[in-house]
């Protein structure tokens, strides 16, 4: 079994410095998938903060994985949704859209921009990356920043194995149509980059 399946069965057990472990690993992560939701950074917060008292407490009942990343996500994404329409039922946060989910946005780091013919290049990405729908960003986001398999991806979007299949092939095709093929190598770099 792996270093996450091992770690996980730790914390199970009980064992201290496995919980700060996942913790130090994926707050980070966490906070900056739950910015994408919302700019409210304190329910964010406190949802990090819930996940992991839950986690703690229900412990010795929690099932086994080897992608301790993933099942956070799930979890995490779950709960912030719930907080976000719980605030918008209760008039704090009213002008969400309908449908709560992530505005995905690949930043570009500044470093790869060393000239002119680098900087319009990079142009031209952020411009394709941007005219895709939130949807066609999000898989993009989970398959090549997170790098989840596609039964991973199904999990998290609810969707089934055939429909992330083809949405990451077409909006892959889509993005290639809207840039030269020179640039289809920086493209994958941009979409890998880890945020």
């Amino acid at each position: 079994m792996g270093e996450d399946y091992n770690l996980w069965e730790n914390f199970k057990k009980g064992k201290d410095y496995a919980v700060s472990e996942i913790y130090d690993r994926h707050v980070d992560f966490l906070f900056n998938y739950g910015k994408k939701f919302t700019g409210d950074e304190d329910i964010v917060l406190d949802t990090i903060q819930d996940i992991f008292f839950d986690l703690i407490r229900n412990r010795k009942n929690l099932g086994a994985t080897d992608n301790i990343r993933l099942y956070l996500l799930k979890t995490f994404r779950r709960k912030l949704i719930r907080a976000l329409e719980k605030s918008k039922k209760y008039g704090v946060m009213p002008d969400f859209q309908e449908e709560i989910s992530p505005d995905i946005s690949f930043s570009i780091e500044e470093q790869m921009i060393q000239d002119e013919e680098s900087a319009q290049k990079i142009k031209l990405i952020t411009e394709a990356l941007h005219q895709l729908n939130q949807r066609q960003r999000e898989i993009l986001y989970y398959k090549f920043t997170c790098g989840f398999d596609y039964p991973e991806i199904c999990e998290l979007m609810s969707i089934s194995y055939d429909t992330a299949r083809q949405l990451v092939s077409r909006t892959i095709q889509s993005l290639k149509k809207s840039l030269p093929p020179k640039l289809a190598p920086l493209l994958f770099i941009c979409l890998s980059k880890k945020r």
